[in-house]
């Protein structure tokens, strides 16, 4: 018989990977996009809609916590290969992003740049716990 209270534990993990010289906007902006595109790519990631007492209907969000990282532009890139060579699950915000304003124009800015010369900003990894920690080894827990 499983119990309501006892701790739930995942097998793998959500982290988000920012570049430690954005703006506190460009950080929240970073990684809200970031995170809505692994829901798309792993639906099972999202847990059911909320309800408060009163039936009042809400979104489903992540059944699992988002773990958000920091580090430098070199880390940063390292992170990127890493989970490119691991074929994680990757989501990507680069710094021309920024001065688009909408999503065909965000895929253009990334299309018109190869792999290795993206200005990174950001990515979004989901994948097993140990795999995830690989990627993000050297980056520090966004303060």
């Amino acid at each position: 018989m499983e119990t309501t209270d006892a701790p739930v534990r995942f097998d793998t993990k959500i982290a988000v990977l920012l570049r430690d010289d954005l703006a506190v906007w460009q950080r929240l902006n970073v990684t809200s996009f970031l995170v809505s595109g692994l829901g798309s790519r792993v639906p099972e990631l999202v847990g059911h809609p909320y309800e408060d007492a009163d039936g009042t209907a809400y979104l489903p969000m992540f059944r699992q916590p988002v773990m958000v990282f920091e580090a430098d532009r070199e880390t940063l890139t390292r992170a990127h290969g890493r989970a490119v060579s691991r074929k994680a699950d990757l989501a990507v915000f680069t710094s021309d992003l920024f001065a688009t304003g909408n999503d065909r124009d965000n895929r253009a800015a990334v299309r018109a740049v190869r792999r290795d010369s993206l200005d990174l900003v950001g990515l979004a990894v989901h994948g097993a716990k140990n795999g995830v920690d690989r990627i993000v080894k050297g980056a520090r827990m966004h303060r």
